[in-house]
């Protein structure tokens, strides 16, 4: 299962096209996080990551619907059932 995960941009690094990155908040844990693939993407924008890469932007909106589904998940034990390695 591949799984992109909401975070809001709160700081760009922007080195050239191939080499900017900044800082991405996803509830509270920041993480350094490739912007390439997103060049309009500035600090208070939503960009969905996988694998360590924004991948496209998203609204506040849809990120908090993402947050509450994954909240969900995680209250009905699916998520620590795949993090512990176990295959649906």
């Amino acid at each position: 299962m591949c799984l992109a995960v909401p975070g809001k941009i709160i700081r760009v690094d922007d080195d050239g096209p191939f080499s900017r990155a900044g800082k991405v908040d996803f509830g509270g844990v920041v993480r350094e996080v490739n912007l390439a693939l997103v060049p309009d993407a500035a600090a208070g924008d939503y960009v969905l990551i996988h694998v360590g890469m924004a991948i496209s932007k998203i609204d506040e909106e849809e990120a908090a619907r993402v947050f509450e589904m994954l909240r969900e998940m995680e209250e009905l034990g699916e998520v620590e059932e795949f993090g512990e390695g176990r295959k649906p």
